[in-house]
């Protein structure tokens, strides 16, 4: 559905930010010193700064994404990503914040609800 978008911007997008084919940027919302590789869509109110999303991404309404790549992938409303290195083929729920840990040596930790998969390495 992705590929049906036409592209708009109703945000703010700074100048060194790159969009690239189809990107859908809705009111509010602000591109950061980012790529958007499209086709993507940016939900109202959300922030991305400092970096990639797309192709086939879309992050709705009031998610902010910090330094970290995101592809492929449904980010929930009200979400935050911050520090990861890539997400792909992903859906990430409501309310869910996703973070680099701080801690040494580095280990997952997870709360994964029923009938679910996880990949990691």
């Amino acid at each position: 559905m992705l590929d049906m978008l036409e592209s708009s911007n109703s945000g703010t997008v700074d100048a060194a930010s790159v969009l690239e084919g189809i990107v859908v940027i809705e009111a509010g919302a602000e591109v950061v010193n980012s790529t958007l590789r499209g086709p993507v869509i940016i939900g109202e109110g959300a922030r991305i700064v400092d970096s990639t999303v797309g192709p086939y991404a879309s992050i709705y309404f009031d998610c902010e994404i910090s330094d970290s790549t995101i592809e492929n992938s449904v980010i929930l409303e009200q979400s935050r990503i911050t520090g990861i290195r890539s997400i792909a083929d992903s859906l990430v729920g409501k309310q869910v914040e996703v973070r680099k840990s701080q801690r040494e040596p580095h280990a997952s930790r997870l709360m994964i609800g029923d009938h679910s998969l996880v990949e990691l390495d």
